[in-house]
Order: C-alpha cells, then structure tokens, then sequence
C-alpha cells in the first residue's frame, strides 16, 4: 500500500468515527440542556455524573448501549441511550455494572428498549460474575407503550427475576435510590442486597400520592408515603439514608471495598507489549466504503503484542485467519476473515471475505484447540457469507459451515466479536454474530450488518416487486424499474449501518478502531471474573 493510499483510507476511517463521535455528543446531553439544568437547580446530578463520581479516575468506564434507542420512538420524543447510561467501570478497584436511569430522559421512564438494555447488562453480570450497582431515578413504564415492555418473558418483569437469579449466584448488587423508584420498579432496590436513599429525593412506592388518591383516598406527601425517612425509620426497606448524592455513592464505594476478592477463571496474562504497528495505523488499513481487498494480518499486527502472534494452519484455509497471540498480555485466540484474494493448496485463487470449505474446517478445529486450552476467542468480522456454487455445495459447504458454528454455539470460553466490516448471511452466525452469545460484541464505524449485500439483496427484492406488479396487469417502465431499485436500496442500506445495530442492541457499542485492544482486554478482564468453565460438548455433527 502507497502513502498515498494509506493516508486516503485513515482520512476515511476518521471521518467515520468524526460522525460517530458526534452523535454521541448529542446522546451524551440526554434530555438536553435544559433537562440537565433542571436537574441541577433540584441539587441532583445527571446520570454521567453520578458515573463518573462513583468509578475510579485512573481506570476505564467501558460504556455499554450508548446508542440504544437511536432514531427511534421518534414520534414521543426519542430516547437517548435507552433512557439510561449503563457499562463496566472500576469502583474501589473492584470491576463493577453500573446501571444508571437517566431522570432527564422522559423522567427517565422504560421504554422497550430500555428494558432489553437493562437486561443486556445484567446478562453481561451473570456470564461475567461482576457486581452491579443501580443508580435508580425513574417514573416506571412508559404507558404509551406498555404493551411492549410489561408482560412478555424479556420485559420489564425480567428484571425482578434476574435480581433474585443473580442474588442465588451471589452476586452483589447495591441499589442507590436518587429519585423515584415507583409501582414495579420499586422491587428493584428491594430485591438488591442493599439499598441507599438520598433524603429529600429519593423515593420507593407501588402507588404514588396522586394513585394512592384516587384508590383509597388517602392524602399524603411523597416523603410520608415512601421517602429515605420512612424507608430507613418505620418500613425498614432501606438500610442507609445520607443528605446528598455524593455521600450516598461514598457508601456505595465503601462497601465494595469490603467484597471478598474475586475468584478468577485464570486466563493466562503476562506483561503487555506495544503492538508492532503503532496504533494510528488501525486508521490506515480498510479502504473508504471497504472496497478493496487488504490484508487482515496488518489489522492483527496492531491489536496484538509485538511479535505474539502464532498463525494456526498458515497455509491451508487461507480466507480465515487463525492464530494464538496475546492482546495486553492476555492469551487470546483470534478467529480473522482474510479479505486478501488468495491461493488456495490447488493453486485456485479465492476471494476475500468469503468461507470456504476448507476456511470453514480449519477454524472449527482452531476453535476446538483453544476451548481445550481454555484460550478466550477474539473473532474479527469482515465476511460477506459462505461460498455458494454447484462446485462448494458437491464439495459439502454446508457440512463444513454447520461444523463451524457447531463449533462457536458450543464454544465454553469467553468469546468477543469485533465487527471491523461486512457481517452478512450466514457468516455472521460463523463468526460468532450476536445470536452465538459473544461476551461482548463491538462494531466499527465501517460495519454493516446485513442478510446480505446492499446491492445483491435490491435486485432480489426488486425482481419480486416487478413480478407482483406484472402479475397484477401493470407495465413498469425502466424509469419507474430505476425509481423502485433506488428506494429499495435506499431503505435496505439504512438498516446495514452500524447504527440501526446499535440502536437495537445487535451489538454493545460503537467504537473507536484505536480502542479495540482496549476493549478486548476489558472484556477478558470481566470475563475472568467469573471462574466456572464450562465441560466442552459438541454434540453431533458431520465430519
């Protein structure tokens, strides 16, 4: 690669994250402007702010679903970040989830979207074994939409079971009530081991003044019905009461102070080294819209420590990329899309992106080898499918592909997916997609997620759109065939984006390519936490 064509794709990709980092920004303000100021003339902080109080300055606050919700509910207002600001943070060195309602937002209300985040991150407690603290300040379920967060078996209800679960695993979770906490919300810090009120601001009730009204007409204040006094005096539901916010999250840091020590799953680490490539030059690797081939090893080289990487199988197989290398010391197993057109041992050449049959067999194997070892898997994504064709379905690709993801679904180690580009069709599932239960999941600015390809899956929809009109007695003109192949992909590109991903919760977060060996290596650091591997089992499948 030429400077020239090195300096075009790092303007590119840093144009990509510019955007990123913008929206963020914006979802960064929450209810905007105005709703923080309110929320400071009450003498209360924001979400963030009660994060950032609460986790140590000197290590990272890996933030999780910051774009949960994004372009979506529209029509109420929108939703930024889910109605909440979640993550993995250090609170008294101790590696923690921290889930905090974001008051600012629709009174900091569950929206759908906010239920599956939530639920996303007590699922990362209970995979990972990590301690979760709740910063609770919400008015309950958004009634507007109650239908689709109250009764279904991963809605709002979920929560309450995954409190007692986790309590059952012994696993702490500490409740700090800066605000409301009403109707079935309020079996959330009931259900933690401890809870912490702000006097004056913090509230726990099934029924609130108005409600409490109207059922059995009984007038009475907020305080008097369910405030920190009350709580902590005549209930007893409360075990601490503190004047203000920063002494309630002073507590909070006291008491996971005193937590045993962790016990670990042991994954191996040593000392970390530098990346042989400096870490500018991730910017540099993919062309602008990942158009070109480029070598994933270059990628690999500056992720992993200088010289640490070991190539399983370097010449068979060649469009995955497999090998054993360390990321910040730790011992990883990285699983690689190669994007290079390459060679295969008959010397017929195969393109980039795509599984083959032999790919396929030589990563499952792999994949096999470090859950053996007990080696956490790091996969990179860049992959536009299995390889179709007379020629690989006689030569048995669905064979190879289902040993594949045999192989990821029943994987026992910790597994962390990147996605750096294409994630299409069935490759997704091969490479530990969101359905294989990856620990984390992370995508780049360059992402795209799809069943298919933009330009493939348009032409495919369009041939059926032109064949439903034709069959109905309707011409269609190739100015009116051009419009409808414009609007198709159109609206088929805005779902690929890694955007409409995050928003769903398809992946965790966006990232900055500069921070991918960070977070990898927070990721296998939560992951150690939790000391229980499973025993390997694959069931069957054809060899």
């Amino acid at each position: 690669m030429t400077d020239i064509e090195f300096n075009k794709n790092e303007d590119a990709m840093k144009m990509a994250w510019s955007r990123v980092r913008r929206e963020l920004e914006k979802i960064y303000e929450g209810g905007g402007k105005k709703a923080n100021q309110k929320q400071h003339e009450k003498n209360k902080l924001t979400a963030r702010e009660r994060i950032k109080y609460l986790c140590d300055d000197d290590k990272p606050f890996v933030e999780i679903g910051a774009f949960a919700g994004f372009e979506m509910y529209e029509e109420y207002g929108g939703c930024p970040a889910g109605g909440t600001v979640s993550g993995i943070g250090y609170v008294s060195g101790r590696q923690c989830i921290v889930v905090a309602n974001d008051q600012t937002v629709k009174a900091g209300a569950w929206f759908p979207i906010t239920g599956k985040k939530n639920l996303r991150m007590q699922e990362i407690a209970m995979e990972n074994k990590l301690p979760v603290i709740y910063i609770v300040d919400s008015a309950g379920v958004f009634l507007p939409m109650q239908d689709q967060i109250f009764p279904d078996k991963e809605h709002f209800g979920r929560i309450f079971r995954n409190n007692a679960k986790m309590s059952a695993m012994g696993i702490t979770q500490i409740a700090v009530v800066t605000g409301a906490c009403v109707a079935g919300g309020a079996y959330l810090p009931i259900m933690s081991d401890e809870t912490l009120m702000v006097e004056g601001q913090g509230s726990i009730y099934l029924a609130g003044p108005y409600l409490v009204k109207a059922a059995v007409g009984e007038d009475i204040d907020n305080e008097t019905l369910g405030g920190a006094a009350t709580h902590t005096e005549i209930s007893g539901i409360a075990d601490y009461k503190f004047k203000t916010e920063q002494e309630c999250l002073d507590q909070v840091k006291k008491i996971i102070a005193k937590l045993h020590p962790a016990q670990t799953a042991g994954f191996n680490r040593i000392a970390a080294k530098l990346p042989a490539k400096g870490n500018g030059e991730i910017y540099g690797v993919m062309s602008e819209g990942n158009s070109k081939p480029y070598d994933m090893l270059d990628l690999i080289n500056c992720i992993v420590d200088a010289d640490s990487f070991d190539e399983f199988k370097k010449d068979y197989g060649k469009t995955i990329v497999c090998g054993y290398a360390r990321v910040d010391g730790w011992a990883v197993g990285i699983v690689a899309n190669q994007r290079l057109i390459v060679k295969n041992k008959k010397g017929e050449m195969q393109m980039g992106g795509v599984i083959y049959n032999d790919s396929a067999d030589k990563a499952a194997r792999f994949i096999l080898n470090c859950n053996q070892k007990k080696i956490p898997l790091v996969f990179l994504q860049d992959v536009t499918g299995f390889m179709v064709g007379s020629r690989s379905e006689h030569s048995g690709i669905i064979k190879d592909g289902a040993k594949l993801v045999n192989a990821v679904a029943n994987s026992v180690v910790p597994k962390i997916t990147i996605i750096v580009g294409n994630s299409y069709g069935a490759g997704n599932y091969a490479m530990c997609g969101k359905a294989y239960d990856p620990r984390f999941i992370y995508a780049w600015p360059t992402a795209k997620i799809a069943v298919m390809g933009g330009e493939q899956a348009a032409k495919t929809m369009l041939q059926i759109q032109v064949a439903s009109l034709k069959a109905k007695g309707q011409e269609v003109s190739a100015a009116e065939e051009k419009a409808i192949l414009e609007k198709i992909t159109q609206d088929y590109n805005r779902q690929t984006v890694p955007y409409y991903a995050a928003a769903r919760l398809w992946v965790d977060q966006i990232i900055d390519p500069g921070e991918t060996r960070k977070m990898i290596s927070e990721g296998i650091a939560a992951a150690n936490n939790n000391p229980e591997i499973p025993e390997l089992k694959t069931g069957v499948f054809q060899v």
